[in-house]
């Protein structure tokens, strides 16, 4: 088949999988692609799927670029040669693999297990779709080399994704990360990748000894244990899994912590692959927890809380003066750090080996309450890895700290360091319902949690605004370009405040613009720029890890409070402003 419209290096890649052993019906999807569509034949061969902050992640379809059956055989033989290669006296310890609810889930966690078994490697596979946390615990429970967790999270339908998981439950970081992808990208031929049948007596089904365990497992978590059980009732909880996993096991975990007065909207605890009732399936948008906050309104829960798709995020609404009030993730992390400290200390357990971890794009008040309570506060880069990479480091140097809670701005959280090795929503839910029946046991909400931390700490804002592409070759291209520009002509200012100090984590360098002097940084490289300015803002620009988009993280804060209500409102318009101002600048460069 002649294919004259694509650059020579595509139509290679498209004529081997036209004229290769792959299956008809994905050869008929290329050529009708050709046919009327070959900008997206293009987008679909014109590289290989990279793992990102959240592992492999992509449109689903055929071609190199794209989650299929032949991109899922060649990720995981990829990782079977790598366990085989660095793992030698561990050839025969078993990888974990769970899925989601999204369209080919099942399968491509199937096929996984079929290139395990055939290159000799024993598999524990979930008979049912379950959330991304449990894989996570699954791996540590079950001593496994490794875990696959097939998820997209809140990605739109079309997407799916490969998430990885090393011994630990943790998600891979360097040098295993880059060690897979060196063997992945040395299979040639994926012809001859060797697949078991799915009776193979190398695949194991598992049953529901994993929900068991992992129940028992997170009830040592409890700050309040004997008041939940005796009070727990009294706390009305609004739920939705937005069509997810998160229905499988969040109900379980909060019943079995004495919250069981759960409402359920009934049009989204269907576990549905096209997310029929929200147009993207994330609890970060106010719009997707609509149908939660009308159930919250209508039955007058105390809070909504909402799973994503796998149920490693976790959104949250409150009834406050008879209003809902949607907060946002560094808001409910603030909450959670004070309240955890608080009780810690009650409990005569916090000590200044008390460890919280959060990323570089997080709040900065997590750090400031830490401090306040004489615990400690780390930062690592975005993406919940890191914070996974941290725990696995101070258990195997020997050091003191002790992890007590994770959090990401995106609403992502952890619990404790036993259980899970990922963010995880189930614990966090329960974690949720306990801070919220301490505070109605006193006639407060959530907000009014918050209200308190501000006049204690002042008062920190948040948001992020994205820069969105073409999912396309051109679309990550123009973002390369886009960073690359901003590294050799940095903005001097952003909104008339001037920038005081860069730091650049692909160069590893803080520069400081007035003292025209650097300093190194200790965090791993990545494509990320901070901008701090003379008013005290901060704003961050990254590459997402798994979208075609450029996220404008930014943060103002005000620590001297004449009026509260004054001054959170003064504090959102200058962060808007910054926003909209960073935004508007960066379209031009």
């Amino acid at each position: 088949m002649s294919l004259p419209s694509l650059p020579p290096e595509i139509q290679k890649r498209v004529q081997s999988w036209l004229t290769g052993s792959y299956d008809q019906q994905t050869k008929d999807e290329i050529k009708t692609k050709l046919a009327h569509d070959p900008q997206d034949v293009i987008d679909a061969f014109y590289r290989d799927l990279d793992f990102g902050t959240g592992g492999l992640r992509g449109l689903m379809g055929p071609g190199t670029n794209r989650l299929n059956i032949y991109t899922i055989r060649r990720a995981t033989q990829g990782l079977a040669n790598y366990i085989r290669k660095t793992e030698p006296k561990n050839k025969q310890a078993p990888v974990v693999i769970g899925f989601d609810s999204r369209h080919h889930s099942q399968e491509f966690a199937e096929e996984s297990a079929r290139v395990l078994a055939g290159s000799g490697i024993p598999v524990f596979l979930f008979r049912e779709l379950r959330p991304t946390p449990l894989v996570s615990f699954a791996c540590r429970y079950k001593k496994c080399q490794a875990a696959i967790m097939i998820t997209a999270s809140h990605n739109p339908a079309v997407y799916n994704g490969y998430k990885v998981y090393w011994s630990d439950g943790a998600q891979v970081v360097s040098p295993h990360d880059e060690g897979i992808i060196q063997e992945v990208e040395a299979i040639q031929d994926l012809m001859s990748i060797q697949l078991a049948p799915l009776d193979s007596p190398l695949i194991t089904i598992l049953s529901n000894e994993i929900d068991e365990a992992y129940i028992k497992a997170i009830r040592p978590l409890q700050m309040r244990g004997d008041i939940d059980k005796k009070e727990g009732q009294q706390l009305v909880i609004a739920y939705t899994s937005l069509h997810g996993t998160g229905i499988t096991l969040a109900p379980k975990a909060l019943q079995d912590w004495g919250f069981s007065h759960i409402f359920y909207e009934q049009k989204q605890i269907i576990p549905d692959g096209d997310f029929p009732t929200v147009k993207f399936p994330n609890p970060e948008f106010k719009e997707t927890l609509a149908l939660g906050i009308d159930l919250l309104l209508k039955e007058k829960a105390d809070i909504l809380l909402a799973n994503d798709p796998d149920a490693d995020r976790l959104g949250m609404a409150v009834l406050h003066h008879g209003e809902a009030q949607i907060l946002t993730g560094n808001q409910i992390a603030s909450i959670c750090v004070e309240y955890l400290c608080k009780h810690l200390q009650e409990l005569g357990k916090l000590q200044p080996t008390c460890a919280f971890i959060t990323t570089i794009v997080s709040t900065e008040m997590i750090s400031c309450i830490a401090k306040n309570w004489k615990a400690t506060c780390f930062e690592v880069l975005t993406g919940f890895k890191f914070i996974g990479e941290m725990i696995h480091l101070w258990e195997t140097s020997g050091n003191p700290y002790r992890f007590i809670f994770g959090a990401e701005e995106s609403y992502g959280y952890l619990l404790g360091s036993d259980v899970a090795r990922d963010k995880d929503a189930i614990i966090s839910s329960c974690l949720f319902a306990e801070i919220a029946l301490y505070a109605k046991s006193q006639g407060k909400t959530f907000v009014d949690l918050l209200e308190e931390i501000y006049k204690k700490y002042g008062v920190f804002r948040e948001d992020q605004k994205s820069l969105s592409f073409p999912p396309s070759k051109e679309g990550f291209e123009k973002m390369e370009r886009l960073m690359t520009a901003l590294r050799k002509n940095p903005p001097q200012n952003f909104c008339g405040k001037a920038v005081i100090m860069i730091e650049d984590y692909l160069e590893s360098t803080r520069h400081f613009i007035q003292e025209k002097k650097n300093e190194s940084l200790t965090l791993p490289k990545s494509d990320v720029l901070l901008f701090r300015l003379q008013d005290g803002s901060r704003l961050v620009i990254r590459p997402s890890g798994t979208e075609p988009k450029i996220k404008l993280y930014g943060s103002v804060k005000q620590e001297k409070i004449t009026d509260l209500s004054s001054t959170i409102i003064e504090c959102d318009k200058r962060l808007q402003s910054l926003l909209e101002n960073a935004a508007k600048e960066l379209q031009f460069v």
